[in-house]
């Protein structure tokens, strides 16, 4: 993987195929979490992963049960429920159809990748915002809740190695994250002296 830059009008990452692959995964994933599926023949209704059970149907504006949901579709106020669930009726659909829409973008740009992801400078912010709903349900599911915690998967995940299956799992996802992360950085970095035009 290598980092982006700034190419006659578009920012341009390399990325050897599984990377690709298992990126395009990994957004596919967080869309379906949010109700769409993004892979030919996928379809929530027929799936075994209980995730894909959850409605986004406004009738039911109760706050998403899985913490990873939660993350992506917060509540307006933490105290106050009477307001968040009508803050919910009025906005959810739409901010789910948003997400939606920058994740298939990233989904996109990264099945179509021959080595090279190519953003252009207009759709980088949607972008890059694509890739902090993705790194927000990873976190999730790592447990991460503070810079201290990024750090800590961060470290084993420059260690390497797991004792167990779910070691593996875990180590598996904190390399995601930490590429993630460091490629959305990378985009941020070419896209600073920019942000002004």
């Amino acid at each position: 993987m290598r980092a982006f830059r700034r190419r006659r009008g578009v920012y341009v990452a390399a990325l050897e195929g599984d990377e690709a692959t298992i990126l395009a995964r990994v957004v596919a994933d967080t869309s379906m979490l949010l109700g769409v599926p993004l892979r030919p023949g996928e379809d929530p209704a027929e799936s075994a992963d209980p995730l894909t059970e959850l409605s986004w149907s406004t009738e039911g504006v109760d706050s998403p049960t899985d913490p990873a949901l939660a993350r992506l579709l917060p509540d307006a106020s933490r105290t106050d429920d009477e307001l968040s669930q009508e803050f919910r009726r009025l906005t959810e659909s739409e901010l789910r159809a948003s997400k939606v829409a920058r994740l298939r973008m990233v989904w996109d740009a990264l099945r179509v990748s021959s080595g090279e992801i190519r953003v252009p400078t207009e759709r980088a912010l949607d972008f890059a915002a694509a890739l902090t709903d993705v790194r927000l349900v990873i976190a999730e599911r790592l447990g991460i809740r503070t810079e201290a915690d990024a750090e800590e998967i961060a470290d084993r995940v420059a260690r390497g190695g797991g004792d167990d299956d779910e070691d593996e799992v875990q180590l598996a996802l904190g390399m995601v994250y930490s590429a993630l992360s460091w490629l959305q950085e990378s985009l941020l970095q070419v896209m600073l002296p920019t942000l002004g035009e």
